[in-house]
């Protein structure tokens, strides 16, 4: 029986008929739908989010040293976090598998960049494996795990955006149980990565890549991760994950393919036979010339990268264009479709802080990555930096102490995160703040779960993923016990508190005290928390048209005739609108 899965949800079940134990990640699309899949398999398989990606790859690391296969997800922004572990994973070696899952997003659908995580397994000198469609996600986890125990490696387990969220048809196995081989004993010269034996070790990874090629010209073909398709001499194309199936689009019927699926070590004896027996070598990789560099380097002659570019995704009409120079006929409409570009939700608890600060103009806003990114964008217009994960607060440490040495005395910098990101990577960064006496306002917009990604849970919604009770752990008692006083507590919809209790955090930072926020609402999408909706209404008598409420970018709000005018299917009766209103045309609906 054959199931429609998507690329993750494959992974989940690859990851359960691997017989992994322990699985632990923190939710970042393309990556997330990985571990809520994985949930279902509780009897048998552990899943939890953890704080940040640093501590999911030293749970999974950890559990692997204990004797079990183990697990950790991640976007690819996700392995910078962390890298340290990562690293020292890759000199340290395995007992149970160890499979480190990264989801690369070309063309930066929901991502600051557009890095090609393939480069991290080069560069920690461990396995990579990349498949390209559902099917592949599933089978491929089991050969990741093995490929781990059996050469003492970690596994970079790289897809991509296309590969997470496409579904196709997938044939289901039974879980195979994995006990350890050996009962768990100390071995500290393995697993204690001292400079001793880190020096050590690094002979054994330099043979480990080498018995890892030859793995891969060998008994890789013999199972399928990477395999030759002859079909002609004329041509013949190397390419590896969702490229593989562009090209095959693309490419003639004649064409012949060399599909790795083991990316690094590249089998360069497999690649020479193919190159050898093709008259022209293309290379189809997204993003970075990854195979392409290694290749040409080999002395083997081929194009790619010359043709395709390396920005943005592939897709069959792209390759068709760029190398057989065959242009699709494309319709233009007679209307073009309006913009929409992403906004808040309409009653959306971080629009009242938003609107309150962007009213003045010597505030100095640093923001992070979450829905309230989408603070930056007009008419809003309140955020002036926005770096990564934690960077809320230090990057406001940083121009704080700028101003400082500038003799600026007229900006203030708030610096926000959201509480799942405050867990992540904020503590350090408020830390920071006090250890170094900075003369800024930390913000955490507490909205009660992880909004951007789909609502998982974190540290402060007393939840597990696998739906467990929790110890919720209180923000403002954390900043708190870490020395900000006083921390302020202030519903953000509530637009007069929310300014009263930003210029009394400013008088305090005047005063050379060390005040911080809380704002504290919860999404109108939790499902656990019963709001209630009402709606807002206008008075078209009232209103003067001053269109002073299309300033709080609430999508519910337009203009008709001339007047303003509330969507009723959007309205959820925040009353922000009818807060900022000067006229009192806009008010609530008595039930």
């Amino acid at each position: 029986m054959k199931h429609l899965l998507s690329g993750n949800e494959a992974i989940a079940r690859g990851a359960y008929e691997a017989g992994i134990k322990i699985c632990s990640a923190y939710p970042g699309t393309p990556s997330t739908e990985i571990l809520e899949n994985t949930a279902q398999y509780k009897d048998v398989m552990y899943s939890e989010w953890a704080p940040n990606e640093k501590v999911a790859a030293e749970v999974a690391y950890g559990a692997s040293v204990a004797g079990s296969r183990a697990m950790c997800t991640m976007k690819m922004v996700g392995l910078n976090v962390a890298a340290d572990p990562f690293f020292t994973a890759g000199y340290m070696g395995v007992k149970g598998a160890y499979i480190v899952v990264s989801a690369d997003d070309p063309s930066c659908h929901s991502s600051q960049n557009e890095q090609d995580n393939r480069h991290y397994a080069k560069a920690a000198k461990v396995a990579c494996i990349e498949p390209s469609d559902s099917q592949e996600c599933k089978d491929f986890v089991a050969f990741a795990a093995d490929i781990s125990e059996q050469f003492d490696t970690p596994v970079l387990f790289r897809v991509t955006t296309r590969v997470c969220h496409s579904k196709s048809l997938v044939t289901f196995g039974e879980r195979t149980e994995h006990a350890p081989a050996t009962p768990y004993a100390r071995n500290t010269r393995k697993y204690i990565c001292a400079p001793a034996n880190a020096y050590l070790n690094h002979p054994l990874v330099e043979e480990r890549l080498k018995k890892l090629e030859e793995y891969g010209n060998t008994t890789a073909v013999e199972i399928g991760l990477n395999k030759v398709e002859m079909n002609g001499k004329k041509v013949g194309v190397i390419a590896s994950g969702i490229a593989y199936q562009y090209a095959k689009e693309a490419f003639p019927e004649d064409t012949s393919f060399l599909k790795i699926g083991l990316t690094y070590p590249l089998p360069m004896g497999l690649i020479k036979d193919f190159a050898s027996k093709v008259d022209k070598l293309y290379i189809m990789e997204e993003l970075d010339g990854f195979m392409e560099e290694q290749i040409k380097a080999a002395g083997i002659e081929c194009v790619g990268k010359e043709l395709i570019g390396n920005m943005y995704e592939l897709n069959a009409e792209l390759i068709r264009e760029r190398v057989f120079g065959v242009k699709n006929p494309t319709v233009k409409p007679d209307v073009a479709p309006a913009k929409r570009p992403p906004a808040l939700c309409a009653g959306c608890p971080h629009r009242g802080f938003f609107y309150t600060l962007a009213q003045n103009k010597n505030y100095v806003v640093t923001g992070d990555i979450g829905c309230y990114t989408l603070g930056y964008a007009a008419p809003l217009s309140c955020m002036d930096v926005c770096i990564c994960m934690g960077g809320g607060f230090t990057a406001g440490m940083g121009m704080a102490k700028a101003f400082e040495a500038q003799g600026v005395t007229d900006k203030v910098v708030f610096g926000c995160m959201g509480d799942s990101t405050f867990f992540h990577s904020g503590l350090t960064g408020a830390a920071e703040i006090i250890y170094n006496n900075g003369r800024m306002i930390p913000v955490v917009l507490d909205n009660r779960i992880t909004g951007m990604t789909g609502h998982q849970e974190n540290p402060g919604t007393g939840l597990t993923l696998q739906g467990d009770p929790a110890p919720m752990l209180n923000v403002e008692h954390t900043l708190e016990a870490l020395g900000f006083n006083p921390v302020y507590v202030v519903d953000p919809q509530d637009l007069t508190a929310m300014k009263n209790t930003a210029n009394a955090a400013v008088a305090d930072l005047k005063d050379g005290k060390h005040p911080a926020i809380v704002t504290k609402r919860a999404c109108l999408l939790v499902k656990r928390y019963k709001f209630q909706p009402s709606m807002c209404t206008v008075d078209r008598d009232k209103c003067k048209s001053c269109k002073k409420c299309l300033k709080t970018g609430c999508p519910a709000i337009a203009f008709k005739d001339g007047k303003a005018m509330i969507d009723r299917t959007q309205c959820v009766g925040c009353t922000v609108c009818a807060q900022v209103c000067p006229f009192e045309a806009i008010y609530k609906e008595e039930k």
